[in-house]
């Protein structure tokens, strides 16, 4: 079935709102957020590599500032 615009956002909004209260709060742990960090540089790499193998070079340096962040966070 397939929903008008509105109603499909509501459904998906109604969706995400249970899977949250079914998977609980967001562990918050130094240990958590170190994984997340190194998903986010992941996730940039991948970037970075997907824009080069596109053609799109201009776009491959705005990753770089963003990266150097993650991993000076990472320390």
């Amino acid at each position: 079935m397939r929903y008008p615009r509105r109603q499909e956002a509501w459904a998906k909004s109604g969706e995400r709102q249970a899977f949250w209260e079914t998977y609980g709060p967001v562990d918050e742990s130094e240990a958590t957020v170190w994984r997340q960090k190194i998903y986010e540089a992941r996730h940039l790499g991948a970037s970075r590599l997907e824009r080069h193998r596109r053609g799109k070079a201009h776009g491959v340096g705005d990753t770089y500032a963003a990266l150097a962040d993650v991993v000076a966070a990472l320390g």
